[in-house]
């Protein structure tokens, strides 16, 4: 069909990017399997260019005759567009991927094959020890192909899978949450995060009501993606130069250069990452401040956003990079923090604490000043009192403001990364490895009345 779909352009380049999707699911509830259940979709979208203006149409369950009237409807977008601000030479292809023309294999219930049984083990445990776990697991595949003009064909095949574990107190008072991020569910320990979620609802026999106020605070892995893919998100290079966002230099230009944490922490991406890896060429079904149809099949390289605690490059497209002059440094779909060197894991942290709050996940998490990227958001499903080196019980919900810009500058301590989940925001973004961070004085704007 991409083939045939730039056959069929008139215009004087196209780019035809399609996406096949297939997924499955299994839900559960009260330790029993609710619905199980697996989807197929599919996607064309046709980039037509005429001298510098492009026009985009992207539809679902397109069938081979349907072609024809949406390449016709791109071609025409594109003669009827004003001159494109990001326009520039496409990408020009080479060899094309060598499983560029193997039939599709979509993923189907049997991902779940190893993973089930032990899943029904952990409903047993459960119900022996009194607790009532809630959750889905989920597996996506998504086949994309990427053509043109210019003799790109590139395909990628992405598997995506995430677990997430809602485990209560028979008397549904005391709950705690945990998941995790898979490609294929084969290294999941089921029964690792039910025991995990155990201790955390025994912690949770003892409340503690503490009021709003700045707390030396523990923030698991889960917490620190949170966090961070939100910073990542708001590093574009067009509204840093614009003036708009917490990377924005006072008097014009970015603040790459500038040491933004005291740990020298680095935050990198990069497409080949073992057990993370994603996409090595630029797909954009769309051009906007921080993606350009015209940079479709651009090679993806290691990139290094923090280097040692400084900034050192912004998300920005080769259109950016002109305004910026800064190298060409596209998003990649995967986020790893590390220390400066070997961290101790979060149960030593906690054995190192005299006394402070454990903060084991961030809820509906929305910006308030991009300015100085101030943020806030709720805690959910188990915050922690430590004291002397053990968690004594559990805490009231707050509402916190945090800037994690401003946090890197006042982190104590950086824990050892390790493959998570983010909670908030695992519904766009699954691939990251983070560490547990110490901070001394986290903010507690507010306490909450969520329980």
């Amino acid at each position: 069909m991409v083939d045939k779909a730039l056959e069929l352009s008139r215009a004087d380049d196209c780019i035809v990017i399609a996406d096949h999707v297939s997924s499955a699911n299994l839900r559960f509830a009260g330790n029993t399997l609710t619905t199980n259940g697996t989807m197929e979709s599919t996607r064309i979208t046709v980039i037509s260019v005429a001298g510098r203006s492009s026009g985009v149409v992207s539809r679902s369950a397109v069938r081979p005759d349907q072609l024809e009237e949406l390449v016709a409807a791109a071609d025409r977008a594109a003669r009827e567009a004003q001159p494109a601000e990001d326009a520039g030479d496409l990408i020009a292809g080479t060899e094309p991927s060598a499983s560029w023309g193997e039939p599709l294999q979509p993923t189907d219930i049997d991902v779940f094959g190893r993973f089930t049984p032990a899943l029904g083990e952990v409903f047993a445990a459960a119900e022996r020890g009194g607790r009532r776990l809630y959750g889905f697991a989920e597996h996506t595949l998504t086949t994309t192909f990427v053509g043109s003009t210019r003799g790109l064909r590139l395909r990628h095949d992405q598997p995506t899978g995430r677990l997430e574990v809602n485990a209560k107190s028979a008397d549904l008072k005391r709950s705690a949450w945990s998941g995790v991020a898979t490609r294929d569910f084969a290294d999941v320990d089921v029964a690792a995060l039910d025991a995990q979620l155990a201790e955390r609802l025994e912690w949770a026999k003892n409340r503690v009501e503490l009021p709003a106020g700045r707390y030396e605070t523990l923030l698991p892995p889960s917490a620190v993606a949170d966090l961070m893919v939100y910073m990542y998100w708001s590093m574009g290079a067009r509204d840093a130069l614009d003036g708009r966002t917490v990377f924005s230099k006072p008097g014009g230009g970015t603040r790459v250069g500038e040491r933004l944490a005291a740990i020298p922490v680095t935050l990198r991406s990069d497409p080949g990452e073992p057990g993370l890896a994603c996409a090595p060429f630029t797909i954009a079904h769309a051009s906007s401040r921080e993606s350009s149809v015209f940079d479709n099949g651009l090679p993806l390289s290691p990139t290094d956003w923090l280097a040692e605690g400084t900034l050192a490059a912004l998300r920005q497209t080769r259109h950016s990079a002109r305004l910026s002059g800064l190298p060409v440094t596209p998003s990649i779909d995967n986020l790893v923090m590390e220390g400066p060197g070997d961290g101790r894991g979060l149960a030593e942290m906690i054995a190192a604490t005299e006394r402070g709050l454990l903060l084991t996940c961030l809820w509906y998490i929305r910006s308030v000043d991009p300015q100085t990227l101030l943020l806030t958001g709720l805690t959910r499903d188990g915050v922690y009192l430590v004291e002397d080196g053990h968690v004594v019980g559990e805490v009231n919900n707050f509402r916190f403001n945090e800037s994690p810009v401003d946090l890197l500058g006042r982190l104590t301590e950086v824990g050892a990364s390790e493959p998570t989940l983010p909670r908030e925001w695992n519904d766009w973004f699954t691939r990251t490895r983070m560490p547990a961070l110490r901070v001394p004085d986290f903010n507690m704007s507010t306490v909450s009345q969520a329980s």
